[in-house]
């Protein structure tokens, strides 16, 4: 089986035969030197010739020495560049950041955001990937993901932002016509609408102030993969929806739909953005997390329903 080259030893010989010394090789790269002469024993070891004549006095290059010493140095100035090069990138907020973001809301109030931190970044640039499919960070290459739902447990980094709650709504006329659900269990006699990707899978939770619990299995002719697409049908007075704040609270507002079961909750969602594990995370990354805590924070502090 190939072994990789002894990249480590390589790099303290060149070192050595830079500084002439082991000792200031060993001063230099913060070893002792007895590390250092093991590096390079390992590495004549290794490639079965000796690379230094050594006296108590002197330090040569032996011709197999100086053969390696130039490939050796080329590879310690690499690997500097390279390693100073990515410093400067996870420092600097430069490069690519790819981020996972629900498509609604993403629209909503994910991309009106952007121009400024653009303005602001001008080295960063955004790979925006809206869907309510639920991606794989690790799986698919992603830096950042917005998720609005109860988070699993899970190795990802989460940081939350703030509450999402949902609302059972109807228009006024649907509730005029079917009448007025009063407890969850009512909702199987509705027509109600489904959003495919919901976290407890077609179920919708309640609970009330008494602490009794319902679930329902509510059914209907409209299933979507996307929560805004729900909307229409249920202002044009054809069915119940379960949708969330971000995109219903305006209709709440105006009166075009109404609140049903309002002495019931269901389990709260939270807006959440998630990283994949480890760190420290590149700078573009930092500075998109702390722009998006900030500005998303504003829009829910500005808002009432």
């Amino acid at each position: 089986m190939a072994r990789l080259p002894d990249f480590e030893a390589m790099a303290i010989f060149a070192k050595v035969v830079e500084l002439r010394s082991f000792a200031g090789a060993a001063q230099e790269l913060s070893l002792s030197k007895a590390s250092v002469s093991k590096a390079v024993s390992r590495l004549e070891e290794r490639l079965g010739t000796r690379l230094f004549n050594r006296t108590s006095r002197r330090l040569a290059l032996t011709d197999a020495g100086q053969r390696l010493s130039e490939r050796a140095t080329q590879l310690l100035v690499d690997g500097e560049a390279a390693e100073t090069e990515a410093l400067a990138q996870s420092l600097t907020p430069r490069g690519l950041v790819r981020f996972a973001v629900p498509m609604t809301f993403g629209v909503k109030k994910i991309a009106p955001l952007l121009p400024a931190f653009l303005e602001q970044y001008p080295e960063v640039s955004i790979d925006l990937h809206m869907s309510d499919a639920t991606v794989d960070l690790i799986g698919e290459g992603f830096d950042l993901a917005l998720r609005i739902a109860r988070l699993p447990d899970s190795s990802l980094v989460a940081r939350r932002l703030c509450a999402m709650p949902r609302y059972t709504v109807a228009a006024p006329s649907y509730l005029e016509r079917h009448g007025r659900p009063t407890h969850p269990m009512h909702l199987a006699e509705h027509k109600c609408f489904g959003y495919a990707y919901l976290s407890t899978a077609g179920v919708w939770h309640y609970t009330n102030a008494a602490g009794e619990q319902a679930s329902v299995r509510p059914a209907g002719q409209l299933r979507v993969n996307n929560g805004e697409a729900l909307l229409p049908a249920v202002l044009a007075g054809l069915g119940i929806a379960d949708l969330p704040d971000f995109i219903v609270a305006d209709a709440i507002a105006s009166g075009e739909v109404e609140v049903v079961l309002k002495g019931w909750s269901q389990p709260e969602g939270a807006m959440h953005l998630v990283m994949p594990p480890g760190g420290p995370r590149p700078a573009r990354v930092e500075v998109l997390t702390e722009f998006l805590v900030k500005e998303l924070a504003k829009g829910k502090k500005g808002r009432s329903n």
